[in-house]
């Protein structure tokens, strides 16, 4: 009996410094930073009909601007995202890419805007703005969110003696988010100031 004991605490004191439990513990705070990012991203998607809507009472304004937001909405909103999402890389590049274009859209349609004095002027036109403004700043927070957990997750994934328990139970690595022009952004930029000289 006392053998037992013994054997069955021996067992309990291996499988806490496994890391079993900490891998179920970033696995839910992953699927829920995600969630949150998910939930960021549809509150964007149900704005996008309002702002259309609000922006086509300009009667001059470019229509190619709207017809790409309305379709990077459609795009991005087609995608069906899972929990095996999280786990499939190129489905998760294919959603992030769909995201990113929805962004750029967004981001030309704000842009050209400044052109319409009277689309400046619209209070409903400012504060879908504002909201919108307001949403994208929380995506970058969810965002951030899910990257610190992911990296927490993958961590533990990849350390040893924790690596035995992620390969023994399936624990992959997650993907998490990257910047789509990455070899673009990290060029440093060119400065050059010769032509603002002064000629003396």
């Amino acid at each position: 009996m006392t053998k037992r004991i013994l054997a069955l605490l021996t067992v309990v004191l291996a499988l806490s410094g496994c890391g079993y439990n900490d891998f179920q513990r970033l696995d839910e705070q992953s699927k829920a930073a995600w969630s949150e990012v998910l939930n960021q991203y549809q509150r964007r998607a149900d704005l996008v009909p309002n702002i259309v809507a609000t922006v086509k009472g300009e009667a001059n304004f470019e229509q190619e601007t709207l017809t790409r937001v309305v379709e990077a909405r459609a795009k991005a909103t087609s995608i069906q995202v899972t929990p095996e999402t999280l786990n499939n890389p190129e489905a998760f590049s294919k959603f992030q890419q769909a995201q990113g274009e929805l962004s750029s859209a967004l981001s030309r349609l704000m842009v050209v805007s400044e052109r319409y004095p009277t689309l400046q002027a619209n209070q409903g036109f400012r504060d879908l703005r504002v909201t919108l403004e307001g949403t994208e700043n929380r995506i970058t927070v969810a965002r951030n969110r899910y990257i610190e957990t992911v990296q927490n997750y993958n961590v533990l994934a990849r350390s040893f003696p924790t690596n035995l328990t992620a390969k023994a139970f399936s624990y992959a690595p997650k993907a998490t988010f990257t910047v789509a022009n990455e070899a673009q952004i990290s060029a440093p930029p060119t400065v050059d100031f010769s032509a603002s000289q002064p000629k003396r």
